[in-house]
């Protein structure tokens, strides 16, 4: 018996060793523990093992089930712990409780925790004055602060942080290792004494300590400038949200003419300058603290360049202590977006930032607590009344979840080129990389294959398999194909209806409609408004739109004249827009020079928006599209009926052609025919579903692909399909765009396992 040993009876003391799994570290679950023990007289120990945390606990019979239940139901509310073992085990007979020092030699397991937005306690201690960290912008807790974006390896202890090289001081170093604290055992803990510092440089000019160089920046705010700061998983760049001068700046130096641009306010802002409903504050206020797109009120004085042409503007909170004290002081909205070279991964480093947005930014608010990776803001829009992933990011990625099967190999999916994100699957678990961004600079390409060598030592698997796209010169499948890994292609479509059968696994038997801009199709022709049926691995085209001839390959999606003049000409109708090249690209649409046949819903909006007038080339990749939709939602128009035929190969396509006399009819107005487009979408939608119901029966109706970004299309698609009778569902957790491809392509790879479930019965249309 060892010195110390309890007085009660032997045969009173028990023992149990308890394994816990899912979310457990980095919120601080093992002070937790220890507080928990001490209330129920429990005994032994609590140490994190690689991706767990593993608990000896003695004592009587009653105190250890008590105890074990108050583990899960009153566990800190950033963890998701689960038991995955609860064993007897032989009694040591301990005198106490203690947290030990974290465990190397155990199996992996891991869960990696997202960064968190600062909590209410740290912020009530930021605007105290007799406080200790009064004002420190790098405030935190066990229940907020960075994580995943400090974290170099696991278990996670402040010396496997980016925090390491901030050795505490006496006064942190008790709060550290006081059991009572909100601090104990919180890794990024730190104060003014210790912690990392703010400068402010501008120029030749460099001002250091946390005040002075937060005063300067606010200062030069104030003078229109454009400041980049940094944040948690990166840098924003800052500039007073309602002024013109200052905004028609940085689109002018980013260059970005017209994407929108995000917007943080304080949360007592909110109502003077948006709309904000029940189910947006409290996704706005989540652990998250994502980008919500919401209207705009008409009398606030955001500058009408935040984003031109549209109702909506992406607002956000401030997740970080930085970010409360700066709006505190500056007293207005502040435009906070990607402080990067457009399409790029946000920049992360002083000296990048330095040397790469010089041109951009007048000034820079910089620290010294290293950004281990870059993690963008996550973005989300409500459709069909529920939060909608957009893009993935600090606070929601690593996106962790259950497949609904098992895999026998490590497999790394390499998504998309654009909007790219990259997934590691392994047993029955999958992990989402946060955005990435589009794959065509040498910096992105970069930071891709760091994030694919990062996860997989930050998650401790090795990958076996690669899954990429079956588009042959997307940098991601180049990158495969020469990675040595096993490799298996997926068709871009079959990843997007893949997504829907991998959330919603209950579903057997699914109709998707993948409708986008652009993807390789199996019968090599650019797919993007197709009707698969079927189920994960196992797709037949089975309707679509009418084919067209495009000029002028990638190049369309950035001119929308480019599709409108392609759907006259393939109707033989007359269209002259004042465009100089219309000519040589007729020429070559005669002998199909640089033309790609095409079925693409992402291209008809752009034809629309060049045949109604609106826009005839864009500065972003579905700009076009957005305003549609924005004036759409202004206009009043009923549904035209489009012929909906079967061609050779027996799948069924709508035909847009009546749609032309539409769009070029100016006796109505631009917001009326934008109207009557969504509405006729949504209605040859409808009929390709009832169509297919005729033919196959029974199935769900799933939603997935770039357009159903569109909240008005995708919603009148809901109701009517609703009212038709059919199951409907739209992605949630995964971004329905190409930023949740790589998900898709895990599931559709290893849809053939799980054949059996799938129908097997003869099929109409062209099996692909």
């Amino acid at each position: 018996m060892r010195e110390g040993v309890t007085h009660e009876p032997v045969e009173a003391i028990q023992a149990r060793l308890l394994i816990l799994s899912g979310h457990v570290q980095g919120v601080g679950f093992r002070p937790f523990v220890h507080r928990l023990a001490n209330k129920y007289g429990i005994h032994g120990w609590v140490e994190n093992w690689m991706g767990q945390v593993a608990i000896h606990a003695e004592g009587k019979a009653d105190c250890l089930q008590n105890f074990q239940a108050e583990l899960i139901n009153h566990a800190p509310v950033h963890a998701t712990p689960f038991i995955s073992q609860s064993s007897v085990t032989d009694c040591e007979y301990y005198m106490d409780f203690s947290i030990r020092r974290s465990n190397y030699h155990t199996p992996h397991n891991v869960r990696i925790i997202n960064d968190l937005p600062v909590c209410r306690d740290c912020l009530k201690e930021l605007d105290d004055p007799a406080d200790r960290r009064y004002r420190y912008p790098f405030i935190n807790c066990a229940h907020c602060g960075p994580r995943y974006t400090l974290i170099r390896r696991l278990p996670y202890d402040r010396a496997n942080t980016t925090m390491e090289q901030f050795p505490l001081c006496s006064a942190c170093r008790r709060e550290y290792e006081d059991s009572a604290d909100r601090r104990y055992h919180a890794e990024p803990v730190a104060c003014p004494a210790c912690g990392p510092e703010l400068t402010f440089k501008s120029g030749r000019e460099s001002i250091a300590g946390n005040e002075q160089a937060l005063q300067a920046c606010v200062a030069a705010l104030k003078r229109g400038e454009i400041v980049a700061v940094k944040g948690v998983g990166g840098f924003h760049l800052m500039l007073d949200a309602t002024d013109d001068q200052a905004v028609q700046r940085l689109r002018e130096r980013k260059p970005r003419p017209h994407k929108p641009l995000a917007v943080m306010l304080a949360e007592q802002q909110l109502s003077q300058y948006v709309f904000v409903k029940k189910e947006e504050l409290e996704l706005l206020t989540s652990v998250q603290h994502p980008i919500v797109l919401l209207p705009q009120r008409p009398t606030g004085d955001l500058s009408a360049l935040i984003a031109p042409h549209l109702q909506e503007v992406g607002v956000m909170l401030p997740y970080s202590p930085l970010h409360y004290l700066l709006l505190k002081e500056f007293g207005k909205p502040l435009v906070a977006t990607s402080a990067n070279i457009s399409g790029e991964p946000v920049l992360t480093t002083n000296e990048d930032v330095g040397a790469r947005l010089a041109h951009v930014a007048d000034a820079a608010l910089i620290h010294n607590r290293h950004v281990q990776r870059p993690a963008d803001d996550p973005v989300y829009r409500i459709i069909n009344q529920k939060p909608r992933s957009i893009r993935l990011g600090r606070g929601n990625a690593p996106q962790e979840m259950n497949l609904p099967f098992t895999i026998d190999r490590p497999t790394l999916a390499v998504g998309g080129h654009m909007k790219n994100t990259i997934a590691l699957a392994w047993q029955d678990h999958i992990v989402l990389s946060p955005h990435i961004g589009d794959l065509d600079s040498p910096r992105s390409q970069q930071v891709f294959a760091q994030v694919i060598t990062d996860i997989q030592e930050l998650y401790h698997v090795k990958a076996e398999r690669v899954v990429c796209d079956a588009h042959p010169n997307y940098s991601s499948s180049v990158w495969a194909r020469t990675s040595g890994l096993e490799l298996q292609t997926v068709f871009h479509h079959h990843a997007h209806a893949s997504c829907l059968a991998g959330e919603y696994p209950e579903e057997k038997t699914w109709l998707v409609f993948t409708w986008d801009g652009a993807g390789f199709g199996v019968d090599k022709t650019t797919w993007g408004g197709e009707a698969l049926f079927g189920n994960r691995g196992h797709w037949q085209q089975v309707a679509s739109w009418r084919q067209f001839h495009l000029p002028g390959g990638e190049r369309a999606a950035r001119e929308p004249w480019r599709s409108a003049a392609a759907l006259c000409w393939e109707a033989k109708r007359d269209w002259q827009p004042a465009i100089a090249r219309v000519e040589l690209a007729h020429e070559a649409w005669m002998k199909k020079i640089n033309c790609v046949t095409t079925s693409s819903v992402g291209r008809l909006y752009d034809a629309a928006a060049a045949l109604t007038g609106l826009v005839n080339e864009v500065s972003f990749e579905g700009q076009a599209p957005m305003w549609l939709e924005a004036l759409a939602q202004q206009g009043n128009a009923e549904a035209l009926s489009l012929e909906l035929n079967q061609d050779g190969s027996g799948v069924w396509r709508t035909d847009w052609e009546w749609l032309l006399d539409m769009f070029t009819d100016d006796k109505s107005s631009i917001a009326d025919r934008a109207r009557c487009f969504h509405e006729t979408l949504a209605l040859a939608l409808l009929h390709q579903a009832l169509q297919i119901r005729e033919e196959q029966g029974d199935f769900a109706v799933g939603l997935s692909g770039g357009v159903f970004q569109n909240r008005l299309l995708t919603e009148r698609a809901f109701a009517l399909l609703q009212q038709h009778g059919f199951r409907c569902y739209f992605p949630e957790r995964v971004p329905v765009n190409d930023g949740g491809l790589c998900y898709g392509q895990i599931v559709d790879a290893y849809g053939l396992v799980i054949a059996g479930s799938i129908n097997k019965e003869p099929l109409k249309g062209t099996v692909v």
